[in-house]
């Protein structure tokens, strides 16, 4: 780790074991484990575990290790931390994701494994959608670069290579949205859906066409009309908090919370 990271003070992984439901929370395609951590502070708060952790390639001062990842790594991820959870004794797992990790998140809901019992996705893309993620990817690598002040050719150079890798990256995780869409019906536990009404990333409305298709199980559709599409953070968090703890709550757990 250079002296710059160490000075920025990178995200962690947040992970508090606080009682005997577990939570899994997912982050966004450019984002860290801070985009969960106010929710996973709230969850917390209210007696829960929860384990949020950070997409391999993320969490860096390079947006390239990013783009050097794939879906299905991040996949693995999801699946390693639901393991991770069991491993620790939580027999029962909700997995939750904003964006990306929602998308992910609903994947492993149409996967019927054993001891998911439930989650959802906040602002995520399930069928795919008009969207503004390679331009934002753009600033989002501006930024970092305008923060490790590297020189103004490199800059260009690289900006031009991510240009590029973005889009290819796009096409991936796109097609890996139509897979999980064709699986809907398979989801037979309880789904959480959050979309922000100012969402600029993604075209909101496509969360309607996720709930025509969830017809076989029992769903909760929430709209946010001030939030933007980082919902965890924005206006509306305060209510997002005390829907998803509503959620939890409806949900068949075998131990009763204390």
């Amino acid at each position: 780790m250079t002296y710059l990271e160490k000075k920025i003070n990178l995200p962690k992984p947040l992970f508090t074991e606080n009682g005997p439901c577990a939570v899994l929370l997912l982050h966004a395609y450019s984002g860290s484990s801070n985009d969960v951590r106010m929710l996973s502070r709230f969850l917390e708060k209210a007696n829960y575990t929860v384990y949020s952790p950070n997409f391999t390639g993320h969490g860096t001062l390079r947006p390239e290790d990013i783009l050097a990842e794939s879906i299905t790594k991040w996949q693995q991820d999801a699946l390693d931390a639901v393991t991770f959870l069991k491993e620790k004794g939580y027999e029962q797992v909700a997995v939750f994701g904003l964006s990306l990790g929602g998308l992910i998140a609903t994947h492993l809901l149409t996967e019927s494994l054993q001891g998911i019992i439930g989650g959802g996705f906040f602002c995520s893309p399930i069928f795919p959608v008009k969207n503004k993620v390679p331009e934002n990817f753009l600033k989002y690598a501006e930024n970092i670069f305008s923060i490790t002040k590297i020189n103004e050719p490199d800059k260009q150079q690289r900006l031009q290579r991510i240009q590029r890798d973005v889009l290819q990256q796009m096409e991936e995780i796109e097609l890996f949205s139509v897979k999980t869409s064709e699986k809907l019906n398979q989801i037979s536990v309880p789904v959480f859906m959050a979309q922000a009404g100012n969402d600029e990333m993604i075209e909101a409305s496509g969360v309607y066409k996720t709930a025509e298709a969830l017809k076989q199980t029992r769903y909760t559709l929430n709209w946010y009309p001030k939030s933007g599409h980082v919902i965890t953070v924005g206006p509306d968090h305060k209510q997002l908090e005390q829907d998803v703890l509503h959620f939890l709550e409806t949900l068949s757990w075998h131990e009763e919370k204390l």
